[in-house]
């Protein structure tokens, strides 16, 4: 059976310069850093596997799905990554991954600049090893008694 094409128009065509283009998917440009950066820090701390979680904040989601989330809790700016490890007087490492060239939103900075006030590390990265090395360093901070 033939697949039935749909018409349209004259005036709709013209619009689109002759064609009917078809809606270009979002692109996540940050999951290639994120997904190499969560790979690495597996394979550095295969015993803190449980401790550093994804926050799905991004992505193409129907409107259904993201009015469901957003009344389960979800929070516009929150960091792409957790690390739950108390280290020092702070609970828990907040993760941004942010490609060369891209900066946080509004949202973002205004969600960093809170989380900050309470007491959390926050901190943007731009390479895996950037990342690891912040890990590092937040690990390295003295336990607090």
């Amino acid at each position: 059976m033939k697949k039935q094409e749909r018409s349209y128009s004259n005036e709709w065509r013209d619009f689109f310069g002759g064609e009917v283009r078809k809606r270009r998917p979002p692109r996540n440009l940050e999951h290639g850093l994120q997904s190499a950066f969560v790979r690495c820090f597996r394979l550095k701390y295969p015993s803190m596997v449980h401790n550093l979680f994804a926050v799905p904040n991004g992505g193409y989601r129907t409107k259904t799905t993201a009015a469901n989330m957003k009344a389960e809790g979800q929070l516009s700016g929150v960091s792409d990554l957790i690390f739950l490890k108390r280290k020092g007087k702070c609970g828990a490492l907040c993760l941004e991954a942010k490609n060369k060239g891209n900066y946080q939103s509004p949202t973002q900075k205004e969600w960093q600049k809170r989380i900050e006030s309470d007491g959390f590390k926050y901190a943007i990265f731009h390479s895996v090893e950037e990342g690891m090395q912040i890990v590092e360093d937040y690990l390295n901070l003295p336990d607090d008694e």
